[in-house]
């Protein structure tokens, strides 16, 4: 079932909506025009009872407004790049730059803040196809860029995400969506005693802009090593270069065989107390995990006045290697007339 929700009105007088997807299952996720956001996920505990594990805002400005891309598609390119700089077919293209010096998460006005057209699709696994279209020179990237996510809400108690974007002329390419999960529920303190693991044997480390220095590290001995399942918190105050640098986790996480054809298990996700398991299936080859460290950041309280912290909820944001196209021993972000970028993340909930 899907049914349409007035959230807002922007300043130039555009009405901007949400969409509601529930199963027959019970479990319902809302997203909005507005950077086609994961705005809420609901989904019952072990006990039955159900609590939304996605941080978001009550009000449409809160989105427009504060930095974090809460539940946001992010692009052209998501995460940085260096300088905002980068060449392409002999050329050197100038991105916004609006993170220290560097480009974050699209530019000046990303994917994350432009209004999405969203078409409904309702059935017994409801559909929201969310499309953009990116013109030629939008925040100085090459090329138009058509892009559709599609969020299905399958009966299995998951949502799905499938990306697709083709382009008229060549460009780079690295979408994802930056959803903020605490499996306790949003407003239910610290992630730290989740139990995480990760399908991934290496990882990028950066400077002190969070830039990647181009090297692609083994996890072994460091606190990103999550092959075997291990709580957030247990290796969070090790002493590490990498983790001081970034007040937590804020890094590429490397899959193991890296992309493939079909999607995959790659991660879970255990929350002890309400018993929610989370599992993340992707054909991409990387996931940035971030654990929250800058949600200081964040002025305007969550959904019911509840007050944004750092560590309060975690980001799972499946990509290609941040900065790619500045490193010829990165995935490749390029994205040419005639080729499809083509990918999907599904986020499967369940207890236990």
């Amino acid at each position: 079932m899907i049914t349409k929700h007035y959230f807002g009105t922007m300043d130039d007088g555009k009405d901007v909506y949400s969409y509601l997807m529930k199963n027959e299952a019970g479990m319902s996720v809302r997203i909005c025009e507005f950077g086609g956001a994961i705005m809420e996920i609901k989904v019952p505990d072990k006990f039955g009872r159900m609590a939304d594990v996605v941080a978001g805002y009550d009000a449409l400005r809160d989105y427009a407004l504060n930095p974090g891309y809460l539940g946001a598609l992010v692009g052209r390119v998501g995460n940085r790049i260096c300088k905002g700089q980068f060449r392409l077919d002999g050329k050197t293209y100038q991105i916004y730059q609006n993170n220290n010096g560097n480009s974050l998460h699209g530019g000046k006005v990303g994917f994350s803040h432009k209004i999405w057209s969203i078409r409904a699709e309702d059935g017994e696994e409801p559909k929201l196809i969310v499309s953009l279209v990116s013109p030629d020179g939008d925040e100085n990237y090459p090329g138009t860029l058509n892009v559709t996510v599609t969020y299905t809400l399958l009966k299995s108690n998951a949502l799905s995400l499938h990306y697709e974007a083709t382009t008229d002329k060549t460009t780079i390419v690295n979408l994802t969506n930056h959803a903020y999960f605490n499996l306790g529920g949003y407003a239910s303190g610290k992630i730290f005693d989740h139990v995480m693991q990760f399908d991934a044997d290496t990882y990028i480390p950066t400077d002190d802009q969070l830039i990647p220095t181009g090297e692609i590290r083994s996890v072994e001995g460091t606190p990103f090593d999550f092959r075997e399942p291990k709580t957030i918190g247990q290796d969070f105050d090790l002493e590490n270069y990498d983790m001081k640098l970034a007040g937590g986790y804020d890094h590429c996480l490397c899959f193991t065989g890296g992309e493939t054809k079909e999607p995959v298990l790659r991660v879970e996700a255990y929350e002890p107390n309400s018993g929610r398991f989370m599992q993340v299936y992707t054909n991409q080859p990387c996931i940035q995990f971030y654990s929250g460290n800058f949600m200081y950041q964040i002025e305007s309280p969550l959904k019911g006045g509840y007050p944004a912290s750092v560590q309060s909820a975690f980001c799972l944001e499946t990509q290609k290697m941040p900065d790619s196209i500045n490193h010829s021993n990165f995935t490749d972000t390029v994205l040419k007339p005639g080729e499809k970028y083509d990918y999907t993340t599904i986020y499967k909930f369940s207890v236990k």
